[in-house]
């Protein structure tokens, strides 16, 4: 009997081993991605999503927001994220570092992060915080029928004949901000003060303050919209689908930044996540993100069409060193000041 016992007794034991390791495994069979709306959470799901289940069995459950939404959620959370991985834009990015929501990128787990350029990995110290996934910028998208010459400046949104047809960034999107400082170069205006530009922006006749880039692309779609800026993967979407829109870099150039990928901080599936992470800085991943969000790839070597190459950020044959980039530092340090200014003065003498 005493044999049988503690033969009952081993069973008992790996059969309970065995449940809590199912259990766990039952818990990492979901994890929770923070992405964008519209054409870009289809594309993230198609090009990342879909073949990290494919070859994890993981599913993915999509957390749809703006960057600014995505970091609000994060912040509330903290101490008990329901968010594994999370999306968001270069700016945003840094202010979530500040907030100590993000954990680090380890290379050990995520050792694709070898694959990425230099200037795609986002360090405080020596530590990663965050990775690009891709470069966009901003332009001005045009309808062909109503504006059939392209613009060539960002002074021609001012045109008396589109007057009521111009659509800008709100500083809740993520380019907002930026954009008021990008347009105090177009007029060289001193950015200490920016009064003048905020004037110069009130008396700018505007469709709408667009909040994401899902809301410029309804108004470019619908018409409401015939002129303004918009970032060229949007545009590019409604150009492939036929629609009568064009997009121009104006003389002055476009500001451009990166769409970034982000280990939540307490992440309740945290080995899923950086999977899902690794998953994303493929070559693989890359060139599929390029080829349907026009995404400036990140990653090391990339190939992608020709017709393709010459809808990238920075042209058939250019690279990350052509964009213009910010100090998401500074831009940073004067965000709500700025966004406090635009409320005022800008938003409000619509």
């Amino acid at each position: 009997m005493a044999t049988l016992t503690r033969s009952a007794v081993r069973a008992a034991l790996l059969g309970a081993g065995l449940l809590v390791a199912s259990q766990a495994l039952a818990q990492q069979q979901k994890i929770t991605v923070a992405w964008y709306g519209g054409n870009w959470g289809d594309a993230f799901r198609t090009c990342v999503a879909e073949p990290y289940t494919k070859a994890t069995g993981v599913t993915v459950v999509p957390e749809v927001g703006t960057s600014t939404t995505t970091l609000a959620k994060l912040q509330q959370q903290k101490g008990a994220p329901t968010i594994d991985v999370a999306w968001m834009d270069g700016g945003i990015s840094e202010l979530a570092a500040e907030a100590g929501v993000l954990d680090t990128l380890d290379p050990g787990a995520i050792p694709n992060m070898k694959n990425v350029i230099d200037q795609g990995l986002y360090r405080n110290g020596g530590a990663a915080y965050a990775v690009s996934s891709g470069y966009y910028s901003l332009g001005i998208a045009y309808n062909t029928k109503d504006v059939p010459q392209p613009p060539t400046s960002w002074k021609d949104l001012w045109k008396p004949e589109y007057a009521g047809a111009v659509a800008i960034p709100s500083p809740a999107n993520s380019s907002g901000v930026p954009f008021v400082f990008f347009l105090a170069r177009v007029f060289s205006v001193d950015p200490s003060n920016l009064a003048p530009l905020y004037s110069k922006l009130a008396s700018l006749d505007t469709a709408l303050f667009f909040d994401s880039s899902g809301a410029a692309t309804n108004a470019y779609q619908s018409g409401e919209a015939i002129i303004g800026a918009h970032f060229n993967v949007g545009a590019w979407d409604l150009i492939d689908k036929g629609l009568p829109i064009g997009f121009a870099v104006p003389k002055e150039g476009a500001w451009a930044t990166d769409a970034r990928l982000h280990l939540v901080k307490g992440a309740p599936n945290k080995a899923a996540a950086q999977k899902f992470i690794d998953t994303a800085l493929t070559q693989e991943a890359a060139a599929c993100l390029a080829t349907r969000l026009y995404l400036g790839p990140a990653v090391k070597d990339v190939q992608v069409p020709k017709d393709v190459a010459r809808k990238l950020p920075w042209g058939a044959d250019g690279s990350v060193k052509n964009l213009s980039l910010f100090d998401w530092n500074i831009i940073n340090s004067r965000r709500a000041e700025v966004t406090d200014a635009w409320n005022r003065q800008v938003a409000r003498k619509r």
